[in-house]
């Protein structure tokens, strides 16, 4: 374990944001110890990390040894994982597989409470992910060109309150609307499924809303959109991607707001 310089434990996911909140740590002065998950993390986050630590997924007690060796004090939750993955991918050691025993309650929030509490038991504390990804959240306006029409607004409105329905729940963020009706409620198969789902159902014309719970713990589970998701968007024929502002990560604002104006696609943080 290297002194000094204060550590802190990424627990990383899929997607880029690992890689952005660990150029964000470094760039503060922190050693970042990353736990990252095997056919998940992106390798490019070896190259940021002072240390990569690579486990499969459920394998908490690897996970809490790296820390207490490398002297981590402190951690972040970032980037997706796929909740599929824990009927496909799940390896526990004993740790995890004791984690997973008393959960009674596996939906992904639950078990993400479940491994903070795992962490706190060493000492650990979860920080928030946005304490270091606070630069990439979405300001609050019409983000494109094209402002929502008014028969949008009322999808808008509408999803918004069962979107914050279902993320109370714990079930998901996004739905997919049009004229006043649902199409599709995301679950365990994630934002861009389910709005392939609602597209498919709904033609053009669908809105996509995105939310989370008001008292939402942002120590894990941020909304997330970018580019990726207007091109899906696109690609059903969606006219609205609206989300909250402030409480949204946008990975790659610039070109998702580029293509939704080439699109003829309303993007809007409320």
């Amino acid at each position: 374990m290297r002194t000094g310089e204060p550590a802190l434990g990424l627990i990383a996911g899929c997607g880029p944001l690992p890689v952005i909140a660990a150029r964000e740590a470094k760039a503060r002065g922190h050693r970042v110890v990353a736990v990252a998950l095997r056919e998940e993390t992106d390798p490019a986050l070896e190259a940021v990390a002072d240390r990569t630590a690579w486990v499969s997924v459920g394998q908490l007690g690897a996970l809490l040894r790296t820390f207490r060796k490398e002297g981590v004090a402190e951690a972040i939750m970032v980037g997706k994982v796929q909740m599929t993955h824990l009927f496909s991918r799940l390896r526990p050691d004993l740790r995890g597989a004791r984690l997973f025993a008393r959960l009674r309650d596996r939906r992904g929030d639950a078990i993400l409470e479940g491994v903070a509490e795992e962490l706190a038991k060493e000492g650990i504390t979860l920080r928030r992910c946005t304490d270091f990804l606070g630069g990439i959240l979405l300001p609050a306006g019409v983000l494109t060109r094209r402002a929502p029409t008014a028969a949008e607004r009322e999808d808008i409105r509408f999803g918004r309150e069962i979107a914050r329905t279902i993320a109370a729940l714990k079930i998901g963020q996004t739905v997919v609307v049009k004229r006043g009706t649902v199409l599709a409620v995301e679950s365990v198969e994630g934002t861009d499924a389910a709005i392939r789902r609602g597209g498919t159902l709904g033609k053009e014309g669908v809105v996509v809303v995105k939310a989370c719970r008001p008292d939402h713990d942002f120590r894990f589970d941020v909304p997330v959109v970018g580019r990726s998701t207007v091109e899906i968007l696109r690609a059903v024929g969606g006219r609205v991607l609206a989300v909250e502002a402030g409480r949204t990560l946008c990975l790659d604002r610039e070109e998702m707001v580029a293509l939704a104006d080439a699109s003829g696609i309303s993007v809007v943080a409320e």
